[in-house]
């Protein structure tokens, strides 16, 4: 199915449910009087309990769309609505928290700090809003045993593999049950076994329930997401199911 740039695809109708709703994203950035178009007229929607992929060749934008879809960056032009409220023009305080809130960030880079032991990688994210003790402690340990990491709670990042890592992330990522987990490249720091058992874990945060959009240049693993969008040059071109549509 192709896109247009002007008009939203099919999956783009109203929804009700949606979670994510994009409407002639743009984003433009200037550097050395160089104006570079990195979206061009986005339109994508993302439903609750959704395994989406956004796939395409490096300088595509996939990376650009995943930071505005994870608030770390505002698009040019516009409308993003995030559970129903628009956020595209928020302060970078009030997208802060929202962040944190609302949204779960699994990084091809791990991005754990070395200082902190398992257990205390998971838990920061949880301190910011301020709970309690008791519910922290709660989410963190389900979040572990949920990926199969609860017996490395008191180990630090340098004593895991890197498989182990991406486990221990994604566990942060879901800690804080967020309406939706944004995966960039989870598996682009991995090797192909390592990979595929990452992938495995996402598939199986999907099916329990939770709502997966990953960032991926690998058409192999696009294929295990429901839907797949694809970019070029900053634009939707295409639209893939996957093998879970398969089964």
């Amino acid at each position: 199915m192709t896109a247009s740039v002007t008009t939203p695809p099919l999956n783009a109708a109203p929804s009700t449910t949606a979670i994510i709703r994009l409407n002639g994203i743009k984003k433009v950035f200037f550097t050395d009087e160089v104006e570079t178009h990195a979206l061009e007229g986005v339109h994508l929607e993302i439903r609750p309990g959704e395994y989406l992929a956004i796939a395409g060749p490096s300088g595509c934008g996939k990376t650009t769309l995943l930071s505005i879809l994870g608030l770390l960056d505002s698009p040019s032009e516009g409308e993003y609505k995030l559970g129903g409220r628009e956020v595209a023009s928020l302060s970078a305080t009030e997208r802060a928290r929202l962040r944190n809130e609302q949204i779960g960030f699994i990084f091809q880079a791990f991005n754990l700090i070395g200082e902190l032991t398992v257990y205390e990688n998971v838990e920061l994210p949880l301190t910011y809003r301020k709970l309690a003790p008791a519910d922290r402690k709660r989410r963190v340990e389900a979040a572990l045993e949920r990926v199969g990491m609860a017996h490395r709670m008191r180990h630090f990042p340098s004593q895991l593999s890197g498989g182990q890592q991406q486990r221990v992330a994604v566990a942060r990522a879901v800690a804080g049950e967020p309406l939706i987990l944004l995966a960039d490249e989870p598996t682009g720091n991995l090797d192909s076994v390592n990979g595929e058992q990452v992938m495995t874990l996402l598939q199986e945060l999907h099916h329990s329930g939770s709502t997966i959009c990953m960032v991926t240049h690998d058409a192999r693993y696009a294929k295990h997401a429901d839907r797949a969008v694809h970019l070029f040059d900053g634009r939707v071109v295409d639209e893939t199911r996957g093998a879970a549509w398969t089964r």
